[in-house]
């Protein structure tokens, strides 16, 4: 166990000195009282001076108002209230004229709150939707003292388990209401007309005509009521309506509006749809087996982290491509965009305290975290280009600066197989032909076996003799000892007559080989006899080359050879052994 132990620790600590080599500490306050998520944060220039801001929707907790909070560096510069719980925060440029700076949108409850250079534009509120006709005339009834408070609660329960449209906040609150406490709520809201209003759910933004970094953006609105809505960046008319089967929750589009964009939403039933420009509903749907609880777009691959502590890359059809395991729960998500380097990564914050860089299923680094992350961004923070913001689950606050030497290398987290493992092979189908072969072997195993061991005998046995043939005929370049020389068989070839006066020449590149007997006369050659010839050939250069050797057979008198043949030499044995 303490060597185990041990071995842990060192592998902690390898894994934090490989993340602080890359990042460098620049803030932390575990007293900040920030408590918000990841769709919560945003980085901008709000006042176009080229001092980037960290624009938070705090959440408030502990029975406290929800605040809208502006950081500078690490000290609050602004702060409002908010009327409601915020959902998603975005920042977008609404027009074209100078100055160009951005205007900031809050989702609270029914509205979008847009602000410019920290103060209150506009306020957009999402239409009202039809009321249930049963549950107006309820109302109408109790508003003409038809009936008493309590046939009403029990009128509009039997509504809520059965009807397909859902009852308005009013009915919802007096639902919620003591017997007591019953004939006031009504007596005080019969006059009032019955409205259903929806909520939204997630947010994020979509280039209008241009895919420029500051061309004009349009807002995209998830609501309660399964729907999505894309806003006018001007005039915050609806341009576009989409119909979802859930809830969505997780918002990720990529395009233009007046072009082809395409949009992926997950949703509470667990599934991830897509939808496209020209289509009113989902085009490709994407079956999880776990609620999703984060989805970043990287590049052309969807990464959906699910609550199964794992993440998944898909293909905007809905292809799975790779699959990760994580070692603890999935806090929050969001993109690593190094644009210098052509970086593009999804950070993933986790329940032990650990935040981990992923690029497809490369683990490229892990940085440790005192306490567990529950929101982080990635960007351009006051005049630092890369910089990483954590909130905590305690409401810390966590600055870490990008080194501008840090280098992402795949597997620099932490070991692990290679990628090459996990890939899948593309496996041909079974045909006619392969199944029938499989019923031969499977009926004649046993003697194709026997078969392919008497071949496999025979051709070593083939292969030995070849072997030895080439060593007594010296037709192998291998040499026996440390000097072998050159050897040449002559053999004379006719029945009865001995030749006489030959004489054998070597021609050869001087600047490589140098041969002591490189002319020299053949002896008498008797009919039938092998006459073996040979000499030494020393290499001379030591770059590692070789080069061919031509021999040459003359006759005393002539000028012209009778035979001649190539040597293809080896390269030096020394060399090749060093």
């Amino acid at each position: 166990m303490a060597a185990a132990s041990s071995s842990d620790s060192d592998s902690g600590r390898a894994e934090s000195s490989e993340a602080s080599s890359k990042w460098l500490d620049a803030h932390y306050d575990p007293m900040a009282n920030i408590h918000t998520f990841s769709a919560c944060l945003e980085l901008a220039d709000l006042h176009g001076d080229g001092e980037y801001k960290l624009v938070v929707g705090d959440l408030g907790p502990g029975g406290q108002q929800p605040r809208l909070k502006v950081l500078k560096g690490p000290a609050v510069l602004s702060e409002s209230s908010l009327p409601a719980l915020p959902a998603a925060a975005a920042t977008f440029l609404m027009e074209q004229h100078e100055p160009r700076t951005p205007a900031l949108a809050l989702a609270s409850g029914p509205c979008v709150y847009v602000y410019k250079n920290l103060r209150p534009y506009f306020k957009f509120t999402l239409p009202q939707l039809p009321p249930n006709p049963l549950e107006q005339d309820l109302w109408n009834q109790a508003k003409e003292d038809r009936i008493d408070p309590l046939t009403l609660k029990e009128m509009l329960e039997g509504i809520r388990e059965k009807a397909e449209v859902p009852l308005s906040v009013q009915s919802l609150r007096f639902l919620q209401l003591e017997l007591s406490e019953m004939e006031a709520f009504v007596n005080q809201h019969k006059s009032k007309s019955i409205r259903r209003q929806t909520v939204i759910t997630t947010m994020t933004t979509l280039k209008k005509n241009l895919a420029d970094e500051d061309a004009v953006s349009c807002l995209v609105l998830g609501t309660e009521n399964k729907e999505l809505l894309v806003l006018d960046p001007e005039a915050f008319t609806v341009l576009a309506k989409m119909s979802l089967p859930s809830v969505p929750v997780f918002l990720e589009v990529s395009g233009q509006f007046d072009v082809e964009f395409r949009l992926a939403a997950a949703c509470r039933n667990g599934n991830i749809y897509m939808l496209r420009r020209d289509s009113k509903r989902p085009k490709y749907c994407i079956e999880l087996s776990a609620q999703p609880v984060g989805l970043v777009r990287v590049h052309k691959v969807l990464v959906v982290g699910s609550n199964q502590d794992s993440l998944h890359g898909f293909t905007h059809k809905g292809k799975r491509l790779w699959t990760v395991q994580m070692p603890a729960a999935i806090l929050t998500m969001n993109l690593l965009e190094q644009r210098s380097r052509g970086l593009q990564a999804v950070m993933a914050g986790l329940a032990n305290g650990e935040v981990r860089i992923y690029r497809d299923k490369a683990l490229l680094s892990v940085v440790r975290t005192p306490d567990a992350v529950t929101s982080l961004c990635f960007g351009r923070y006051g005049r630092e280009d890369h910089t990483l913001i954590m909130t905590t689950r305690g409401g810390g606050l966590i600055i870490k600066i990008l080194k501008r030497t840090a280098v992402f290398v795949e597997g620099g987290g932490e070991a692990g197989p290679p990628p090459a493992q996990a890939m899948k092979l593309n496996m041909p189908r079974k045909t006619r032909l392969y199944v029938d072969q499989t019923l031969r072997e499977r009926e004649a195993g046993t003697a194709m076996h026997r078969t392919f061991q008497a071949d496999l005998y025979l051709l070593r046995l083939r292969a030995a003799r070849a072997y030895v043939q080439a060593l007594e005929s010296s037709l192998s370049p291998v040499s026996a000892t440390a000097r072998e020389p050159l050897k040449l068989h002559a053999v004379n070839t006719s029945t009865a007559r001995p030749i006489l006066g030959l004489l054998v020449c070597f021609l050869y590149n001087e600047g490589l080989y140098a041969l002591p007997r490189a002319f020299f006369k053949v002896p008498l050659l008797v009919p039938g006899l092998n006459y073996p010839l040979e000499t030494f050939v020393e290499s001379l250069s030591d770059k590692g080359i070789s080069d061919i050797i031509k021999v040459l057979v003359l006759r005393e008198g002539q000028s012209a050879p009778l035979l001649s043949a190539h040597i293809s030499m080896p390269v030096n044995e020394g060399l090749a052994a060093a």
